[in-house]
């Protein structure tokens, strides 16, 4: 199925995990699927590595979560360290195995680079990775919106202008990355309302459950902490305080998105299932 179909019936909650990179990893991820499988998502997105280096991974992990919990998976894909007859390759071996759902994203620059620098045949944007994808078959393609604008970008008006290239050259619908404050979101529609664009915009949340992870994820991806939330995570003196402090803004974020009408939720579960089931409950 299509995932962009889920959205058109009704409202959708879906989960991201990552390929592990040890055995206890692995065992810890399919402790979790199970988990994360009883609370009904319509998919199931695996992340792929830098540079590619998780491909295989990802499509097995991917396979298994299609065969084992008869969940949709949604396949990442950038642009990093494939030309364009390399990713033809993997794309057909994807298409044999029956997965149709891609999450196309441009990527970011290898370990110890600062700028991302396509290969001599690949693509420097997730627009161009996009059309590619839609001349080689059928497949269904979702990209990646900013609500705060890509780090990289000059200013979000630059940055919603690439969201058009990407919606333009065939996404069906836009996952967000993770943002705390509604508000970014509202006026983040409102600005790609303006530009044209009216694929699905699923807000992309991530409940904070330590410090000093949120700390680096957000200094990584450009996303800001609200003073108040972080004033109330520096006030707890425990890592189970900061948890439970996490959940319940979350949970509240979570409610007023629904209220406003968003169609689904897309949550960044670092392969652990405590957190958002907490938060689905109370949905």
């Amino acid at each position: 199925m299509r995932i962009i179909d889920l959205y058109r019936k009704s409202f959708t909650i879906s989960f991201e995990i990552f390929p592990p990179k040890t055995e206890a990893g692995d065992i810890n991820l399919w402790k979790e699927m199970q988990a994360l499988s009883d609370l009904g998502p319509g998919y199931i997105s695996v992340t792929y590595g830098a540079g590619g280096s998780t491909r295989e991974k990802t499509l097995d992990i991917a396979l298994k979560i299609r065969d084992s919990y008869n969940i949709i998976p949604l396949v990442h894909f950038t642009c990093v360290g494939s030309g364009e007859k390399e990713i033809a390759r993997y794309l057909e071996i994807v298409k044999k195995k029956e997965i149709i759902n891609i999450l196309a994203l441009r990527g970011d620059p290898p370990v110890g680079e600062e700028h991302f620098t396509p290969p001599p045949d690949g693509f420097s944007h997730a627009n161009e990775l996009v059309k590619f994808i839609k001349g080689l078959d059928d497949f269904a393609i979702a990209v990646a919106g900013y609500p705060e604008g890509h780090i990289e970008a000059e200013n979000i008006d630059t940055d919603i202008d690439n969201l058009k290239r990407k919606v333009d050259a065939g996404a069906d619908f836009i996952i967000t990355q993770l943002f705390y404050d509604n508000n970014d979101y509202y006026t983040f529609i409102d600005k790609i309302t303006q530009k044209g664009i009216t694929v699905p915009v699923i807000p992309g949340i991530m409940p904070v459950t330590s410090l000093a992870q949120i700390t680096k994820i957000t200094g990584m991806c450009g996303a800001r902490i609200p003073k108040k939330l972080l004033a109330e995570l520096q006030q707890c003196r425990s890592d189970e305080t900061i948890c439970k402090t996490g959940i319940e803004y979350s949970t509240r974020q979570c409610h007023e998105l629904k209220q406003w009408g968003v169609q689904g939720f897309h949550f960044y579960t670092l392969n652990k299932s405590a957190a958002v089931n907490k938060i689905i409950e109370s949905l």
